[in-house]
Order: C-alpha cells, then structure tokens, then sequence
C-alpha cells in the first residue's frame, strides 16, 4: 500500500504494474481541493504520450496496480 499525503500529489511520478498502449510512466498534472483541502479532482498524464486521464487518487495507494515514482 502506497502511503500518499495529498497536499504532495502534484507533480508526483508514478509507475504502472501493468501498463497499457506502452504507456507506463506517469505524472499527476492536477489536484482540485474543496474549501476543506480534501481532493475533489485529479488528473494524472502518461509521460511519452501526453495523454491526460481522471483518477481517484485513492487508486494510486493500490501497490498492486501503481508504484511510486518512476521504475
């Protein structure tokens, strides 16, 4: 499990296990916090397609599918 503290998610670098369409390095590029600073919205980018997707951020504390940084 990924211990992520969420004022740090931007800009942060991750890996996937399993990559699709060759895509396997990524950067978070957006959070959206509420008047709370909890995290409404996050946007994470692949790196050598510039393809932008939304995810749950919660999903990137799943070390079976995500690794932090780039590996």
């Amino acid at each position: 499990m990924n211990n992520i503290n969420p004022k740090k998610l931007l800009n942060s670098k991750w890996t996937a296990v399993a990559p699709e369409n060759k895509e396997k390095h990524f950067l978070v590029t957006e959070v959206e916090f509420d008047e709370e600073g909890i995290v409404t919205a996050c946007i994470i980018e692949a790196v050598i397609s510039k393809r932008a997707s939304p995810i749950d951020w919660h999903d990137l504390t799943n070390s079976t599918r995500w690794l932090h940084g780039w590996q």
